[in-house]
């Protein structure tokens, strides 16, 4: 559906900005990638951002995005490494690290990563060799269904180039972790990510999207993630940024036979968030868990939307969304299963459940099914309720006070997203971030607190 408002007025924007772009862009010789880019900024300005009269954003309301004037970064921008610090995980095989969707070497460390696992620049992979990257780079993501999938592709830049050869196995995650520093025009980014797992390989991929400061920032990304052959992968989206912030994020998963993928996303921060997860079990006897947990307060408003295919008879998915408002903030949750002809045998279950903390807080769930396979087992479920007021009183009763108890029970709410990850550094990581919200601690803020040290006492993800 076209929206007239934004191709006539706020497109000039954007154009400007794509024309300034294509003339530097990495790898803009190689026919294929500048095909790629002007055929999705082509579909991106004949189209324009989505209104709620498009049913796939009937709740989410984008007009703040579409009517602001967002720049691109400029080319440099100092960071130091003690900013970066707190945002640091522990454990990890490599960290790298992005300031404006592109790559930072000085911020970075790739030198634990073992033989067969390279991690690096997207960018700088497109200007070395930009061959081997065709059969990949654009091959999975919709560009013509999805506008912002449309714009990220067009303004392809930098992001995260991960490639974990055949057999492989990795038991420290890659952390790649996106900053966004304020200015003081707004600024948009695009970071895309080509995750690249060879068969029988096993792997953990976590992204982190913070921000340095408050201001109006744009952060529109997108992962492509490749799963071969029996691998097992585990990929997590952290989303904590200041609640001025705009995150539109897409992860797109393309599972070979028999691979196993589990796909954690955990909202936090922001003040418009879109969450889009989309694997396609394109061979027989894979399995995806899609497991989610999003944290609202203020005026916060975080749109989860998943795209479940099955296109391979034999697979198996779960997805499992926990949401918790408060304020006046919205939620949605969109969840639909597309079972294909071909994927008899087809076992899918869906669950969202969600608490709503205060009468102003608002949830949207709309579970779908389309099912064109005869023999199949599917299921899908939502709730929406408040704090049990019979559990609230079992613990006063037994000397609680009200706030403890509350975040008590609050937690054992969002543990039920938190036990299905496996045990590690980045689950450590979501359990103290959790926590801090628990505890108050604003979400986005660039100073962790203690609050983790207050801590008051399916399907899962094995390891």
């Amino acid at each position: 559906m076209s929206n007239v408002a934004t191709t006539s007025r706020e497109l000039g924007n954007y154009l400007e900005a794509f024309t300034e772009f294509a003339k530097r862009a990495p790898g803009q010789n190689q026919g294929w990638l500048r095909k790629l880019r002007e055929d999705a900024f082509a579909y991106f300005c004949e189209v324009g951002f989505p209104t709620t009269h498009d049913e796939d954003w009937r709740f989410t309301n984008v007009s703040a995005i579409a009517q602001t004037a967002f720049r691109l970064p400029p080319e440099a921008v100092n960071v130091s490494a003690e900013q970066v610090e707190p945002f640091r995980l522990g454990g990890a095989a490599c960290e790298l690290v992005f300031v404006n969707g592109r790559f930072d070497p000085k911020l970075s460390s790739v030198n634990s990563l073992p033989k067969g696992v390279s991690a690096g620049s997207l960018a700088e992979e497109i200007r070395r060799d930009p061959k081997p990257l065709e059969r990949y780079l654009g091959q999975y993501l919709n560009t013509q269904r999805d506008v912002f999938c449309a714009l990220n592709t067009a303004f392809l830049e930098d992001g995260a180039y991960v490639h974990i050869g055949r057999g492989t196995v990795l038991e420290a995650p890659i952390y790649l972790l996106f900053v966004t520093t304020a200015g003081e025009a707004p600024v948009m980014t695009h970071p895309r990510n080509l995750i690249i797992a060879e068969e029988d390989s096993q792997a953990t991929v976590v992204e982190d999207y913070v921000s340095l400061g408050a201001g109006v920032a744009f952060s529109n990304a997108a992962t492509e993630l490749v799963a071969g052959e029996h691998t097992v992968l585990s990929h997590y989206l952290i989303e904590r940024e200041h609640t001025d912030a705009y995150n539109v994020s897409t992860l797109r998963l393309q599972q070979g036979r028999s691979a196993s993928v589990a796909s954690h996303s955990v909202l936090l921060g922001g003040g418009l968030v879109r969450n889009n997860v989309h694997p396609v079990l394109a061979g027989e006897g894979a399995d995806c868990l899609i497991n989610g947990l999003f944290i609202g307060n203020g005026h916060q408003h975080m749109d989860n939307y998943m795209l479940v295919e099955h296109a391979s008879p034999h697979c198996a998915s779960r997805q499992f969304y926990n949401g918790i408002l408060d304020g006046h903030s919205r939620g949605v949750f969109h969840g639909r299963i597309i079972v294909h002809k071909e994927a008899q045998k087809t076992d899918a279950k869906q669950t969202n459940r969600n608490l709503l903390l205060s009468d102003d807080a608002q949830i949207d769930t709309k579970p779908q099914l389309e099912i064109y396979a005869d023999d199949v087992k599917c299921t899908h479920g939502a709730t929406i309720g408040q704090i049990e007021e019979d559990e609230l009183f079992y613990l006063r009763s037994r000397g609680i006070d009200e706030p403890a108890a509350r975040r008590l029970l609050l937690y054992a709410f969002a543990s039920e997203c938190l036990e299905r990850m496996k045990p590690g550094p980045v689950r450590a990581r979501i359990e103290e971030l959790v926590n801090e919200w628990l505890f108050h601690t604003e979400p986005g803020s660039p100073e962790p607190g203690n609050a983790a040290q207050e801590r008051a006492l399916h399907w899962e993800e094995v390891g």
